[in-house]
C-alpha cells in the first residue's frame, strides 16, 4: 500500500512545481524521465520552507517552521512522513545520498529570513546565498549525475555557481516585493531606496560571471539533465537580460517577467541548439 501513497506524494511534489514556477516546471519538463520526478521532490521540498517564512503572515512562521523542521528530521530518519511533499524529499534525498548538511545549510538560510532582514557585509550575504541557493543546485546535481561521488565533486563548483545566478536574479527581480513587503535588503553595500545604474550594473556584472562558470558545468552534465539545465539557464540569462536593459527605478517599482510567449521562444530555440549539439 506504501507505493499508492509514494506515488501520491511524488505527484503533489509535481502539482507544487507546477503551480508555483511555470519556468521551473517547464525546465524539469525537459529532463529525463529517469530523473524528472527526483527534480520535482527536491523543488516541492524547498518551495514549501520558503513558502513558511515569506506567505505565512497571518500565521506564527517560527512556531510553522519549527514543526516542519521537526517533521523534516523525522521523515529523513524514518524514511517516511504523513507529509506527502516531505515523504517525497526523503525518497529522493536516500535515493542518492544527498549530504545532510546540503539540507541543514538550506534551513539555516530559510530560518534566517524570519529574523534578518538586512545583509550588510559580503560573508552574510554568501552564507545566505550558499544555503538558499547554491545548495539547492548540488542537490539537483546529485541527481543529475545518479550519485556518483567524483561526477559531483568534479561539477559542484559550476553547480553553486548557477545556483547563485539564479538566486541573485530572483533577488534584482523582486526587489520591490522584497523591500517594501517584507523588509528585506539582500545585496549588501546597496541603498535601494536609491536603486541606481551603478548598483544596478555591479549586480548585474556579478550575476554574468556566475552564469559564465555555471555554463561550463551545464556542458559537461550527463544527456539526461543536459537539456533541461541548459532551458532553465536561457530562461534566466532571458530575464537578466531584461533586468539590464530595465531602469534602475523601474526595477524597484514593478516585477519584471518574460511573457509566456517569450519562454517558448526560448524552449525552441534551446531545443535546436542542444539537436545541433551546440550545447
Amino acid at each position: 500500500m506504501k507505493l499508492t501513497f509514494d506515488k501520491v506524494s511524488y505527484q503533489c511534489s509535481k502539482i507544487v512545481t507546477e503551480s508555483y514556477s511555470t519556468s521551473f516546471a517547464l525546465a524539469t519538463k525537459m529532463l529525463h524521465t529517469s530523473i524528472r520526478s527526483d527534480i520535482y521532490n527536491i523543488y516541492g521540498f524547498v518551495r514549501f520552507a520558503d513558502e513558511i517564512v515569506d506567505t505565512f503572515h497571518d500565521y506564527d512562521k517560527a512556531v510553522l517552521f519549527d514543526r516542519f523542521e521537526k517533521d523534516l528530521a523525522a521523515a529523513l530518519e524514518d524514511k517516511i512522513s504523513l507529509n506527502p511533499i516531505l515523504n517525497a524529499f526523503q525518497y529522493t534525498y536516500h535515493k542518492y545520498d544527498i549530504p545532510k548538511h546540503l539540507v541543514d545549510s538550506f534551513m539555516k538560510s530559510m530560518r534566517m529570513d524570519l529574523t534578518k532582514n538586512i545583509y550588510r557585509t559580503d560573508a552574510e550575504y554568501k552564507e545566505y546565498i550558499y544555503g538558499s541557493a547554491d545548495v539547492v543546485g548540488l542537490m539537483c546535481l546529485k541527481v543529475f549525475v545518479k550519485g556518483s561521488s567524483g561526477e559531483y565533486d568534479r561539477l559542484k563548483e559550476s553547480a553553486m555557481a548557477l545556483g547563485s545566478a539564479f538566486q541573485k536574479v530572483n533577488f534584482l527581480r523582486d526587489v520591490k516585493a522584497d523591500y517594501e513587503e517584507l523588509n528585506r535588503s539582500y545585496f549588501p553595500n546597496t541603498n535601494l531606496n536609491q536603486l541606481d545604474e551603478v548598483s544596478k550594473q555591479r549586480i548585474v556584472e556579478e550575476i554574468k560571471a556566475d552564469f559564465q562558470m555555471g555554463l561550463q558545468g551545464i556542458l559537461a552534465l550527463p544527456v539526461e539533465a543536459k537539456f533541461g539545465v541548459y532551458t532553465a539557464y536561457k530562461y534566466y540569462n532571458k530575464l537578466l537580460q531584461k533586468l539590464q536593459r530595465t531602469p534602475s527605478l523601474d526595477i524597484k517599482n514593478t516585477r519584471i517577467r518574460v511573457p509566456n510567449y517569450q519562454k517558448f521562444g526560448l524552449l525552441a530555440k534551446s531545443y535546436v541548439n542542444y539537436k545541433l549539439h551546440l550545447v
